[in-house]
């Protein structure tokens, strides 16, 4: 990779949500920002819950995002990675957007080494090892059987049931709060615990849909939250020496 290409980072777009009508507009943002760092992108990194729900049949896929999924094709089929982590919205990722897309498509959280800085990146969910609720629905989800059970509804069924739930665990609860301080945050403590044991110069989540950029206990490394696509518009990018979160705009 040429040392002048830049690494981008987006997450939590959540798109479907609330229907094509209210999710279009956001799709056409998006399209635009990855036409628009194509131009010196080396790498784009997508982590997690792209779509608000999602859910491949072995011969049908989710209506729309025709766009976004049109883009990413051209823009790997250019030459540039396009990585896509699941997140808990679109955990039901099978081998659609790898076959289709040419998306490197990842179930857990990757660690590597760009532009000799080391980054530990993940969606962000289940970092509390404490928490037996989403170990359960994360068992639950990602159990085979149940799995197969599920395709076996007639597909305009099992999509309006997803699209029901996502929209219902959405907001059960206030989507958004302030930021909770460094020895609260759970990605700021889970990156802390992780640097007992192993260096890391970057964290990158996505999940919280808070952009933020704090420093970490060992002074050196860093821990960022992606934000979203639904009001920030945010994203990260790395030049190689320094990483920096923005905002798009049309």
């Amino acid at each position: 990779m040429s040392s002048n290409k830049k690494i981008y980072f987006a997450s939590d777009a959540h798109f479907g949500l609330s229907g094509p009508d209210e999710s279009l507009p956001r799709e056409k943002l998006f399209s635009g920002w990855l036409e628009a760092i194509r131009k010196d992108a080396g790498e784009i990194y997508l982590l997690g819950d792209i779509f608000d729900f999602w859910f491949e049949y072995s011969k049908v896929v989710p209506r729309g995002y025709t766009r976004i999924l049109g883009k990413i094709a051209e823009i790997t089929d250019s030459g540039i990675p396009v990585h896509f982590f699941t997140g808990n919205h679109d955990i039901w990722t099978f081998d659609y957007l790898s076959a289709e897309t040419g998306m490197i498509v990842h179930k857990s959280a990757l660690k590597t080494e760009i532009y000799g800085k080391r980054f530990y990146l993940a969606h962000g969910d289940g970092l509390d090892e404490n928490d037996m609720g989403f170990k359960l629905l994360k068992n639950i989800f990602t159990n085979p059987l149940l799995q197969w059970m599920f395709a076996r509804l007639h597909p305009n069924l099992a999509l309006r049931i997803g699209h029901k739930w996502s929209h219902k665990s959405r907001y059960s609860k206030e989507l958004i709060t302030p930021y909770q301080g460094d020895d609260n945050e759970d990605h700021m403590i889970f990156a802390n615990r992780i640097l007992e044991k192993e260096h890391f110069d970057y964290f990158v989540f996505g999940h919280r849909h808070l952009p933020f950029e704090r420093p970490l206990k060992n002074g050196t490394s860093r821990c960022i939250n992606l934000g979203d696509w639904l009001w920030h518009f945010s994203y990260a990018v790395f030049d190689g020496k320094n990483m920096e979160l923005k905002n798009y705009s049309d």
